[in-house]
């Protein structure tokens, strides 16, 4: 499977991105990395380009929330039916991550993970996808 690997446009955290491309490229994906700081017309043109079967964004500052569900609502509008998942840490309000599950996949993300179970849920979601792909 091919995975663009993303942040949001307010987030310079790095470390995160590299964490998950070396999971993900662990596991048997290709990854593209975009980095920090990816505005939201960056990540749409990249999509265009790469034609992922995931795009994964990854937030640590706790903007993932605010920011987040204009980026899939912008990718849905030009590759609709994309899976894009968020994780990492979304709000600022401390331990509140939880609160943002439910908004977050309204908006269209197939999957927020957060918490400590956030990294066995994801590689489970990975492994969802695997078989839809490979169907």
């Amino acid at each position: 499977m091919r995975v663009l690997i993303s942040s949001v446009s307010s987030d310079s955290h790095t470390w995160n991105l590299v964490y998950l491309q070396l999971l993900l490229e662990e596991l048997g994906h290709q990854t593209v990395n975009l980095g920090a700081c990816v505005p939201e017309s960056l990540l749409v043109q990249e999509a265009l380009s790469e034609r992922p079967d995931l795009i994964v964004i990854s937030s640590v500052n706790g903007h993932g929330h605010q920011q987040g569900g204009s980026y899939v609502r912008a990718v849905h509008e030009h590759l609709p039916g994309l899976p894009v998942v968020i994780g990492g840490k979304l709000g600022t309000r401390g331990d509140g991550n939880a609160d943002y599950i439910a908004d977050l996949l309204d908006q269209g993300f197939s999957g927020v993970f957060v918490g400590d179970d956030a990294i066995p849920e994801f590689v489970r979601h990975l492994e969802h996808l695997d078989a839809l792909v490979a169907a």
